[in-house]
């Protein structure tokens, strides 16, 4: 299954003009397809009539839901439901494969989003699946990859790489807030002064709408900003700065803690678009 990044660039750019990425009818209980819009970089709220792989295997991506961001690195993919509301945004060299599964026939019955982790044998099997005709013979070799495929996937296990989002509007404004400037020097307490509620109530409130603490989720909110600066290639120095970060180490810490890997080593290896190296520099782990 392996070949060279020439040779796949190659077959997965002639296969873009075969196949059409989304058809209005499976051909086959699992379909896959390859989704690449290089001048896409944030879809409109839209939603499939079948669950949905989608997987980065360059770049990241992260799907927006209204309770929730899902943020996947190269060796991990979002699972989306049948019929759920979503967005998608991509770093501008990302590569998505996607895979549509009548989830039922195949008896993947995952109600909830969710982010899997993509082992090296999972990733070529996306990557390879995704290049074959869409009523490929499910009889013959290409039936039996499908078959390999699904039991890799129903294996994958789930890592928690998720930023809940508030449903109380008053959060989600302080939520945009922190997203947009994630420097901001805000404290609970000014927060609170904010909206007009004591420091106690907003910190249960925040508590109860995510499932974390404030100080937990706008750290993780800085490191998700953090991502595409370090894929363009800013300066580590100025994106902990952006990030809110006085202190460098600190900050190569926190990215360590929750990714695997230190900034440097993810900028380098997304900047190349090594999925291989990615997948060995950053272990899955749990936010």
């Amino acid at each position: 299954m392996k070949h060279s990044q020439s040779d796949n660039k190659t077959s997965e750019a002639s296969s873009e003009n075969k196949r059409p990425e989304r058809p209005r009818t499976l051909p086959r209980p699992l379909y896959g397809s390859v989704d690449q819009h290089p001048n896409i970089v944030r879809t409109r709220p839209h939603h499939h009539r079948w669950a949905q792989l989608s997987y980065a295997i360059q770049g990241h991506l992260q799907v927006w839901t209204p309770k929730a961001h899902f943020i996947a690195l190269p060796h991990r993919a979002v699972w989306i439901p049948a019929r759920a509301q979503h967005q998608v945004r991509q770093s501008p060299q990302a590569v998505i494969r996607s895979l549509y599964l009548d989830s039922d026939a195949l008896g993947l019955d995952w109600p909830d989003f969710r982010v899997l982790a993509v082992s090296s044998l999972l990733h070529e099997l996306i990557r390879e699946f995704a290049l074959l005709p869409s009523a490929y013979e499910e009889s013959g070799a290409d039936g039996r990859l499908a078959h390999v495929l699904v039991d890799q996937l129903a294996k994958a296990p789930e890592v928690g790489l998720v930023l809940p989002w508030p449903t109380d509007p008053r959060l989600g404004t302080i939520c945009r807030q922190l997203q947009n400037d994630p420097a901001a020097d805000m404290d609970l307490k000014t927060l609170s002064t904010q909206l007009g509620v004591s420091t106690r109530t907003l910190t249960r409130i925040f508590q109860r709408q995510t499932g974390l603490g404030f100080r937990l989720w706008r750290q993780r909110a800085r490191l998700v900003h953090a991502l595409p600066l370090l894929e363009r290639g800013d300066r580590i120095t100025d994106v902990a700065l952006a990030c809110g970060y006085d202190s460098l180490s600190s900050f190569i810490a926190t990215f360590r803690e929750y990714t695997g890997s230190t900034p440097g080593i993810f900028a380098v290896h997304a900047g190349a678009g090594s999925v291989q190296a990615l997948t060995s520099a950053c272990s899955p782990s749990t936010w």
